[in-house]
């Protein structure tokens, strides 16, 4: 007996599953494993200063059995002195109430019991009694349903859940060895007459399966249990490299992340899942994950060579977009700006300065009219964050708006003008940025310039200029200078 209690002890600061001071509230169903669970931590408890509080739910499935059993719970706990919480759920008419299935509902009922137990008496962690033998059926029931290195990890020893951790002391105990405690320690338990009957899978798992499978390896339930460990330990390093690069790669957008293509196609094949996994499962709900079939089909359309723009329903109200080099994840409902943008600049006398924040990208747009220098060459800025125009050629007020159709520029170095829409193809601006670049006009209707991509023809800079016109962006976002012009850092990968 005092074994058990010294393997879970040590399991507990292996594992780190409580710290002193800790108040712990136990799922007790009335069964061998919780029976001895509760047994073991009261035992422990003074050592490592802990207070226990049991739980049990009655989920209503088998009348006076599930009652009998919580007159059980209660008088164990009673005998131990130890607090208990009981409650009674209708679980079939929640089932019919709800459609779920009924292992579903009745965790999502005793699952929400257990932590308003748990807030009640302020308790950090909810003490589980799944053992090892659960953890191989666990892991047998999702390598046959199909599952990847994450669901053959099986049961975490400790998880956060909501304000509260789960905690699994026994997850390397097998139940034989609870048994055996129960009955060395004097511990009335009951039997769950539904463990027995083949209705669900985990029964058939447990009662048909692994017996077939132990003819050829009588060890398989360890078998599992060192897979899941091993399995565990390469998920979480795999995590833990995918959050690295997220944090290196990753950035904000409205409505999702983006993600340059290269960046992600540089990566081994296993991190490019892991990394658009974490990235929808940071936009899809909680109670969601995404699957492998979603996140492949993702990682398979971005690794088409050909320059292109796609969007895919990632699931979830979720959408991919492939933006020439620039992948985005995005909720549905967000939208980019709609062109709509509009500010006007009023004429500019003498040598003066405006500043023009333009929200929707977010940017600032620097409108400075100076004099011409003695000697000054005619050298038009350098760049394609700026753009210098003969000031006395310009008409005012200038006009600060997004493009609409049939917009059109007069193009330096060319005869005639040129589809503001093919000028964005041809310098594969991402759509997604095409309504927020803010087009320059003057009041003759001619576009001037269109910041980070070029300047039109009018009002060139010439030996005979008197007053320049300099116009200049200024990216304000966190990462300056990415959002307006990603399709030349893209270039350069």
């Amino acid at each position: 007996m005092e074994e058990l209690v010294k393997r879970t002890r040590d399991t507990a600061r292996r594992e780190e599953l409580w710290l002193p001071g800790d108040t712990i509230v136990v799922a007790v169903s009335g069964g061998p494993d919780s029976t001895a669970l509760l047994h073991v931590l009261h035992a422990l408890a003074p050592a490592e200063r802990l207070q226990i509080v049991a739980a049990h739910v009655d989920h209503g499935f088998r009348g006076a059995e599930s009652a009998a059993e919580a007159e059980a719970v209660r008088s164990l706990c009673g005998g131990l002195g130890i607090p208990c919480e009981t409650v009674f759920f209708d679980v079939p008419a929640y089932i019919e109430e709800t459609g779920m299935n009924p292992q579903a509902a009745a965790r999502a009922k005793r699952y929400g019991f257990l932590h308003e137990v748990a807030e009640r008496y302020g308790a950090a962690r909810i003490a589980l009694a799944h053992h090892a033998d659960d953890q191989a059926e666990t892991v047998l029931m999702r390598l046959l349903r199909g599952t990847g290195a994450t669901g053959l990890s099986g049961m975490a020893a400790k998880r956060r859940e909501k304000n509260v951790e789960l905690i699994r002391p026994f997850l390397r105990m097998n139940k034989a060895d609870l048994i055996a405690y129960c009955a060395i320690a004097g511990l009335r338990y009951c039997t769950d007459a539904s463990n027995a009957k083949r209705g669900y899978f985990r029964n058939r798992v447990r009662l048909d399966i692994l017996p077939f499978l132990e003819k050829y390896n009588p060890n398989i339930a360890e078998s599992l249990v060192r897979l899941a460990e091993i399995s565990a330990a390469e998920d979480e390093y795999l995590d833990a490299a995918a959050e690295s690069v997220f944090r290196a790669s990753a950035r904000r957008v409205e409505g999702g992340w983006k993600v340059g293509r290269h960046a992600l196609l540089d990566l081994p094949v296993a991190l490019q899942r892991r990394l658009i996994k974490l990235i929808l499962n940071y936009l899809t709900p909680a109670q969601e994950s995404a699957s492998f079939e979603r996140v492949e089909r993702i990682r398979t359309a971005a690794i088409a060579p050909a320059p292109t723009t796609w969007s895919i329903d990632a699931g979830s109200g979720i959408r991919c977009l492939r933006e020439y080099e620039t992948l985005r994840w995005t909720h549905e409902n967000a939208r980019p700006g709609d062109g709509s943008l509009l500010y006007i600049v009023g004429g500019m006398a003498g040598e003066t300065e405006k500043r023009l924040f333009v929200a929707e990208t977010p940017g600032e747009l620097v409108i400075r009219v100076t004099g011409r220098q003695a000697g000054e060459t005619g050298r038009q800025a350098q760049g394609r964050n700026s753009a210098e125009f003969d000031a006395d050629e310009v008409r005012f007020p200038l006009t600060v708006r997004g493009r609409r159709p049939g917009d059109r520029m007069s193009v330096m170095g060319l005869n005639g003008s040129k589809k503001v829409q093919d000028m964005f193809v041809d310098e594969k601006i991402a759509p997604s940025l095409r309504d927020r670049l803010p087009l320059v006009w003057d009041a003759e209707g001619r576009l001037l310039w269109i910041p980070g991509l070029r300047r039109s023809s009018a009002a060139p800079v010439t030996a005979a200029t008197q007053r320049l016109l300099r116009l200049e962006w200024k990216d304000t976002s966190a990462h300056g200078g990415e959002a307006m012009m990603e399709h030349e850092e893209e270039a350069r990968d």
